[in-house]
């Protein structure tokens, strides 16, 4: 029998860290996490346990956030553990599109993960979500209830980055802001435009709306503007604001340039949600 069907699953770490604004917006970073647990490290290739598909300093990137008074969800684990964006049965959100899954056995070059043997087995994958996947979730659907109650009206940001170039997903050049709001249904389409616009605005990036990312899993389910809930998924270019290659620094020069019109997207969510 395969040792990865063999191995229990356990992690000595809390699923997310939650911060506590006082404004109606919640940013939530599914895919920063970092943290192997030993059960699931010792079973990975080098390559694997250096987690190069993860959405590398959004916390850093999005620093601002705290002064804005939003609320900030941010994952601890790799998406290897399990896939926060992913729906918990694992349905693929782009039928037809090559994905990763709840828990994926291959990176996003398509490599395999797992150095000897075929990734956990439904048991594994099942801990893996009621350990990592559902409080996170717990606490994201409690935050945005919080918010709610106090405010009446909320945004969900779901923050995101991903290499400018990859293959299996798309072809070219991804563009620099690809924001999702599930084809329209996740938030008021005047909001969608107005952060759209911003994007578009600023001098030396490119943006689409609903384009190759129109929003996961967080996006799709929790968006819900008829009642109260205005979900927006940026997903970044990584290339502006960090090196796409390891050991995947942060670039404090790229970044510094890319954030007044982060901050600008996010003040356009906030004054739309505190007008209604």
């Amino acid at each position: 029998m395969p040792a990865a069907i063999m191995t229990a699953f356990s992690t000595d770490k809390p699923a997310f860290v939650l911060h506590r604004g006082t404004r109606p917006l919640l940013v939530s970073m599914p895919h920063l996490g970092t943290h192997l647990p030993a059960c699931v490290a010792q079973r990975l290739t080098d390559e694997a346990r250096t987690v190069p598909d993860t959405d590398w300093h959004m916390d850093l990137l999005y620093d601002f956030a705290r002064e804005l008074g939003a609320s900030i969800l941010m994952a601890t684990h790799s998406r290897y553990v399990v896939d926060l964006n992913r729906p918990p049965d694992n349905a693929n959100l782009y039928p037809g599109q090559d994905t990763t899954g709840l828990c994926p056995v291959d990176t996003f070059d398509k490599t395999p993960l797992y150095a000897d043997g075929p990734g956990p087995d439904e048991t594994e994958i099942f801990a893996r979500r009621d350990a990592v996947w559902r409080p996170y979730h717990d606490a994201l659907a409690s935050e945005l209830a919080r918010l709610r109650d106090a405010h009446g009206t909320v945004g969900l940001w779901d923050a995101h980055s991903i290499r400018s170039q990859l293959p299996r997903f798309f072809e070219g050049k991804l563009p620099d802001f690809n924001l999702g709001t599930a084809n329209g249904a996740s938030c008021d389409e005047a909001l969608a435009q107005r952060v759209l616009a911003i994007a578009e605005e600023a001098q030396g990036y490119t943006a689409v709306l609903n384009g190759r990312f129109k929003g996961g899993y967080i996006t799709r389910q929790y968006g819900a503007p008829q009642q109260g809930i205005h979900a927006i998924q940026l997903e970044l270019a990584q290339c502006t604001y960090m090196s796409e290659q390891f050991p995947f620094d942060y670039d404090t020069v790229l970044a510094a340039r890319l954030q007044p019109t982060l901050r600008a997207m996010l003040e356009a969510v906030l004054a739309y949600v505190e007008r209604r």
